[in-house]
């Protein structure tokens, strides 16, 4: 059986996949696949109100939000934020902390003046110190992410803004602990992490930011257009939000967002303690209040890592049956992701495996 570490498009539980399996030719009574339903017709919109009631209950959404399934992956949210939000002032601040932050902030800056929060730092492997941010007071919104997937930082507090509305992005740690949404103006997560397939992103806005598009916005990144139609302002990917709401089903089966979130935290620190207690043979770069749950980066052999002993690290996971467990291109070196459909036992088998790896080649 192979265990994937991968970091997206990750895993999904197993339960969920039987349970598409057994109705992907036919759902329920309907006679036909969810993939070929009419995206008006009275059983798909049972379905997508489903999902939508799931992600309400499941993160406990105030009614003053607007829950919103969007296309275009978290790239594409990096332009709908700044067209739906930038027109208020022309301004916005942005916190860059690592790879999808600073995409995020070069996106925006084609809409309106981007003030960066921290200057730019030579490695991201910590979150500047509040005291150091400089905030703009008139910014239209505070821009972060959540989870940096590739470098492998988390926030450990929501940021303080002073009340300038503040925009996070979740994508790689959605679903996977508790949220305060009302600290929020926008939240949005891409769904192939912690939710589902690729293809479909799950946005939380704050009913007040909805109606100030830019006049350039596409009516496809409108929060407006899109909340007025139910998201179903044109053909939505059917399946995929099906698959999503099934997902979703299996959070709460299984615990809900506080059993995930207590999981996460077995399961990371099966990982980072074997890194701690190598004696520097295995070296993860992020500062040890930051270091993210879901995503954990490490380089084998110490700071800047052993080729030859990171490949012969790969090769060997792989024989157990380890998959995708190879860092970022960007970075290089070993990231383990550890999403909500990664087990415990999973995690436990990777942590064995760094101790026997350690047992054998350190010197």
């Amino acid at each position: 059986m192979v265990i994937n570490f991968g970091a997206g498009p990750a895993k999904l539980p197993r339960e969920v996949l039987l349970e598409v399996q057994k109705e992907f030719v036919e759902h329920g009574t309907s006679g036909m696949s969810v993939m070929e339903m009419s995206h008006r017709g009275a059983n798909y919109i049972a379905l997508h109100e489903e999902t939508i009631a799931l992600v309400k209950e499941l993160l406990n959404v105030p009614d003053n939000y607007k829950i919103l399934l969007m296309q275009g992956g978290g790239t594409g949210m990096f332009s709908a934020v700044a067209m739906n939000l930038m027109g208020r002032t022309g301004k916005a601040d942005y916190l860059v902390t690592g790879t999808w932050s600073t995409l995020a902030a070069s996106e925006g800056g084609r809409y309106g003046k981007i003030n960066m929060v921290v200057p730019k730092q030579e490695k991201y492997c910590t979150i500047p110190d509040p005291k150091d941010w400089k905030l703009d007071p008139q910014a239209s919104y505070f821009y972060y992410c959540d989870n940096e997937t590739i470098g492998g930082i988390e926030f450990d507090k929501i940021p303080e803004t002073n009340g300038v509305p503040l925009v996070v992005d979740m994508s790689s740690n959605m679903m996977s602990r508790p949220i305060d949404i009302a600290k929020y103006g926008v939240i949005f997560g891409c769904a192939q992490k912690n939710m589902g397939p690729t293809g479909i992103t799950l946005v939380i806005v704050r009913e007040d930011l909805i109606g100030h598009a830019m006049p350039i916005t596409p009516s496809i990144f409108d929060f407006q257009t899109i909340a007025k139609a139910n998201s179903i302002s044109n053909t939505p990917p059917t399946f995929i939000i099906w698959m999503m709401g099934r997902v979703f089903a299996w959070i709460k089966r299984n615990g809900g967002i506080t059993e995930m979130y207590k999981q996460s935290l077995i399961k990371s620190r099966l990982i980072y303690d074997v890194v701690e207690k190598s004696n520097g043979f295995y070296y993860c770069p992020i500062e040890a209040r930051v270091r993210s749950r879901m995503n954990v980066p490490f380089r084998v052999g110490g700071p800047t890592g052993n080729d030859e002993l990171e490949k012969l690290f790969l090769k060997g996971a792989e024989s157990l049956g380890m998959q995708q467990l190879k860092g970022h291109r960007s970075v290089g070196g070993i990231r383990a992701s550890l999403y909500n459909a990664v087990t415990i036992e999973e995690a436990t088998a990777l942590h064995q495996y760094m101790l026997d790896f350690l047992s054998k080649h350190q010197k």
